[in-house]
């Protein structure tokens, strides 16, 4: 019996584009071309270009949309961040240079129940945001892959661990409990995770290693797992070099900066994301006796995963992206905090690095777009995302230029980053998929999750006061913009 022939996969085209971001491979960048068509066929890109004369099976007429690469966001905690809208907007601990990590994070955790909730809120915001990568690092929790899965979206999951949890017991002091033993199994756990995830069958998710932050892990549980992340070919990140109570923890136990300690260990290269990297040896509020911090980040090839809304609410800003970029350190963009709106994100990051450097010419929107495209997809191990160019993957995004915050449309990038934003999204593909369309999230239901989410919140504030260390009524650690009359 012969078996009859599989149908060809259908073939979708973007015909006469207003605009598309295509990418140049002789000058390895970026570059507008208008007019252009569009195809992808079975989740890979066919043709980009003018004049398609192939088969189509889906025609979308393309004035007034420019079509571009998806965006790829390397550092994202879609599972606890979105709990905290309303809570840690103004927060920053007075003893411990106005970081929230250490008396805020471990009171502002919601029970499991109320995980799903923040991660759909999480994952539908960066669909609409153009999002079509991300690297999500939470702690492990039930139905994980199958909701990540569920979402549309290309996924890194990167489950944490660590060797000791931190907290403080007088809003100025960090104390460390140490539990090597759960360190390691923890670690264990996390590449059988991996495992788990790459076999996903949606096709769609792999895997990252992450020890936590540089100051909950040993030496050995950091040596060992960015060893076996290079075995596997795995990307490996750490929180590291993200505040200064950290900075000053890692110079007294190693007499190193956090950077030096990590050269030190063998664990920076090319494989190797920082995540955040604000605080090296010569910055303004940490100046150590040495100035070698940045050129051990370029040189060695690491990427530092720059995410700065989470820090501008404390008052804390990297000095600045474009130095970082002239020195040659590889720069990701990530949204660490809600809202997780990457456009957003990557107009603050323009701005805070102008102010930083006192000057426009700190970087340009070239330099950004890169950072939410291709250079995260190098941080992943990729080519074949963040980028439009026939036989990558069909991640891409359409977006309305007649949109009234577009206009003028004289340079279509600018007038996203800078004015419309997630406005002007109209719809996202994954794999060849439509995940979003008019707008409007096909694969979540946003609305619903957010209100789920606010019940999970109430519940979640309830024991706030028995969490924190001066048993405060919440009230007084995030006290409200208006007073109740």
């Amino acid at each position: 019996m012969t078996e009859a022939p599989l149908a060809p996969e259908p073939t979708t085209l973007v015909r006469n584009a207003a605009f598309a971001v295509a990418w140049d491979a002789s000058a390895e960048r970026h570059a507008y071309m208008p007019g252009a068509d569009v195809a992808w066929r079975g989740g890979a890109i066919t043709f980009v270009g003018r004049g398609y004369d192939g088969p189509a099976d889906r025609v979308i007429d393309g004035s007034g949309l420019m079509v571009m690469p998806g965006l790829v966001n390397i550092h994202c905690h879609p599972s606890s961040e979105p709990m905290n809208k309303g809570l840690t907007d103004e927060v920053g601990s007075p003893g411990l240079y106005n970081s929230s990590l250490y008396e805020y994070l471990p009171i502002f955790r919601g029970d499991p129940s109320g995980v799903k909730a923040c991660v759909r809120v999480a994952l539908a915001e960066l669909l609409l945001s153009g999002v079509t990568t991300v690297a999500d690092l939470s702690m492990a929790h039930p139905g994980w892959l199958d909701l990540l899965g569920e979402s549309g979206l290309r996924v890194v999951i990167a489950p944490m661990f660590r060797s000791a949890r931190w907290f403080t017991r007088n809003g100025h002091v960090v104390d460390y409990e140490w539990d090597e033993k759960a360190g390691v199994k923890a670690m264990e756990e996390a590449f059988a995770l991996i495992e788990r995830a790459e076999q996903h069958p949606s096709g769609r998710l792999s895997g990252m290693v992450v020890p936590a932050q540089i100051d909950t892990c040993t030496p050995e549980l950091l040596k060992d797992s960015h060893a076996e992340a290079k075995r596997r070919g795995l990307s490996w990140q750490i929180h590291a070099a993200q505040s200064v109570v950290e900075f000053h923890e890692i110079t007294r136990r190693h007499g190193l900066t956090p950077i030096q300690w990590l050269d030190k260990l063998g664990t920076l290269g090319p494989n190797t994301i920082i995540g955040h990297g604000i605080f090296l040896d010569d910055h303004p509020r940490t100046r150590w006796s040495t100035d070698i911090d940045l050129g051990l980040l370029a040189d060695s090839g690491t990427t530092v995963a720059h995410c700065p809304t989470v820090f501008a609410r404390r008052g804390i800003m990297l000095r600045d992206f474009g130095r970082y970029r002239r020195r040659g350190v590889n720069i990701g963009l990530g949204t660490d905090t809600f809202p997780h709106n990457m456009l957003d994100e990557m107009r603050l990051a323009a701005y805070a690095a102008r102010m930083m450097a006192e000057t426009p010419r700190a970087l340009t929107s070239a330099d950004l777009f890169e950072a939410a495209t291709v250079n995260g997809a190098k941080a992943l191990g990729r080519d074949d995302i963040g980028r439009l160019a026939p036989g990558c993957r069909a991640d891409l995004v359409l977006v309305d230029i007649t949109h009234p915050g577009m206009r003028p449309a004289r340079d279509p990038v600018r007038s996203l980053i800078y004015a419309a934003a997630d406005r002007a999204i109209r719809s996202v593909f994954v794999d060849g998929h439509e995940v979003v369309r008019d707008g409007k999230c096909l694969t979540i239901d946003y609305a619903a999750a957010a209100a789920e989410l606010e019940e999970a919140q109430k519940q979640m504030i309830a024991g706030v006061p028995e969490r924190d260390w001066a048993h405060r009524p919440l009230e007084a650690i995030s006290p409200p913009t208006f007073l109740t009359i």
